[in-house]
């Protein structure tokens, strides 16, 4: 097969979980190809130690301001020769002519459940741009099956076309020593810790509200850059102060010592496609308490104490009993380092390669969906 992947996101100076996905999806994708020929398109040149020089893998820069792939790779499959048998784009959006079949992931529908949470062109370029792909794509690949029920529900795309490929983890990603990073950013010796973009479906202000009604004094941090109507979280944030920290954008360096250092780690999301985070906390031998809404409970499973996040007080209660529990603390966490081998890089770029063979070559590799 010659693979055509749109590696556009996966040069990102700060990546989020669509760019993570996007980054170690192709690396672990190409350290699998076999006898696959790919080609890489980029809009920025890649750092060199993104993607070490692989047979078989070859790579096009191609610069442009605004609308990459709808217009500058839909040009770039138009114009020239020889097209790819087949191209992937790890995300919502496919050219807007693509003379190739096309496989999307889709990561979720959060704008459809929650359209307050998102800037009214942001929420009309998310549903025409994931209607139009989800439709249009050959085959369709959801980070979860809320992520595929949702496809079902809101654009009727057939389930036959849908694929659910879990993401992978940073498998680099484990308990360290917390002092550093705890010196670095003044954090408190105990503290609750929420990683994300602050916006109103991360539901962080019901979590202040949460963390208020502890018995004891303990802190939460809040580690993420500012998103759409950050405002009132900021505002909350400031009266909530000193007990709510906010740092900016956390380098991923940072990370295992912000996760380390905490008590609990809360995600009481209103809507995910995934949550990486709660993921990277079990990974580092945090206890969980997040959401039990959409994708949540797949990634939790029973690692987690999950509640409804439209529940101030279940919210605080669960965060209570976490702190106050050892006995429970020990077995969450025995628990997430358990449920966080159910994900891997390795098994997420088999099962795609195995999506993209079935439509290219459907006699060879079993029936195409």
């Amino acid at each position: 097969m010659h693979l055509g992947l749109d590696a556009s996101r996966a040069t990102a100076a700060r990546r989020t979980g669509t760019e993570r996905y996007a980054l170690r999806l192709i690396q672990a994708m190409l350290a699998s190809a076999a006898t696959h020929s790919v080609r890489l398109y980029f809009r920025d040149p890649p750092a060199p130690d993104l993607f070490p020089d692989t047979p078989g893998v070859h790579r096009r820069v191609i610069p442009f301001p605004r609308l990459w792939t709808h217009v500058r790779l839909a040009w770039e499959l138009a114009a020239h020769r020889p097209r790819p048998d087949l191209l992937f784009v790890p995300a919502h959006v496919l050219p807007l002519v693509c003379p190739v079949p096309a496989v999307v992931t889709v990561h979720d529908l959060g704008y459809r459940h929650f359209p307050d949470a998102h800037p009214p062109g942001q929420r009309l370029y998310l549903d025409l741009s994931t209607r139009y792909s989800a439709l249009s794509a050959a085959h369709v690949i959801a980070d979860s099956q809320a992520t595929r029920r949702d496809l079902v529900r809101f654009y009727g795309v057939p389930e036959a076309k849908i694929t659910v490929v879990y993401p992978g983890r940073d498998e680099a990603l484990r308990r360290v020593d917390p002092a550093p990073v705890r010196a670095k950013y003044d954090l408190p010796e105990r503290y609750i810790l929420h990683v994300g973009t602050l916006q109103p479906r991360k539901n962080l202000v019901r979590l202040m509200e949460a963390v208020r009604r502890q018995p004891s004094a303990v802190g939460l941090v809040l580690a993420g850059r500012r998103g759409w109507l950050s405002g009132p979280i900021l505002e909350a944030a400031r009266l909530h102060a000193p007990r709510v920290r906010v740092l900016d954008y956390a380098p991923d360096d940072d990370l295992p010592g912000l996760y380390s250092g905490a008590a609990v780690f809360a995600f009481p999301s209103l809507y995910e496609g995934f949550g990486f985070p709660v993921l990277e906390a079990m990974a580092c031998g945090v206890p969980v308490v997040c959401a039990d809404t959409a994708s949540l409970p797949e990634v939790a499973g029973a690692a987690a104490l999950r509640v409804d996040p439209l529940d101030v007080g279940a919210l605080a209660e669960a965060l209570t009993r976490v702190l106050t529990d050892d006995g429970l603390r020990a077995e969450l966490t025995a628990r997430g380092l358990e449920q966080i081998r159910r994900f891997s890089w390795e098994r997420a770029a088999r099962e795609t390669w195995a999506v993209l063979e079935r439509l290219v070559a459907p006699t060879r590799y079993g029936k195409a969906g």
